[in-house]
């Protein structure tokens, strides 16, 4: 059986750009939630520091992982993230 992957960690946005993450936030959940492989996937604004949002992921495969990174890449999320610095830690894949 393949292993699961886990993601967890976080991200830290430049202040100028937390509304922009904060708008498109909703649609990305449903996004992913929504992926064949997506078992969880919660992504939440740090209470207290609003540059840092808390990511927690788990998906059923590698494929289905290498799936959602290669969507995020060409999504508007993805847009709206890339300068962000990423502080994760992933097992399984």
């Amino acid at each position: 059986m393949a292993e699961k992957v886990v993601l967890s960690g976080f991200i830290t946005v430049p202040a100028g750009g937390v509304e922009g993450v904060l708008e498109l936030l909703p649609e990305h959940i449903t996004l992913t939630l929504a992926e064949p492989g997506c078992l969880v996937f919660e992504v939440r604004q740090r209470a207290g520091t609003p540059t840092i949002f808390d990511v927690y992921e788990e998906f059923q495969t590698a494929e289905a992982f290498a799936a959602h990174q290669a969507r995020v890449q060409a999504s508007p999320w993805g847009a709206v993230t890339k300068g962000v610095e990423r502080s994760y830690s992933v097992t399984g894949n």
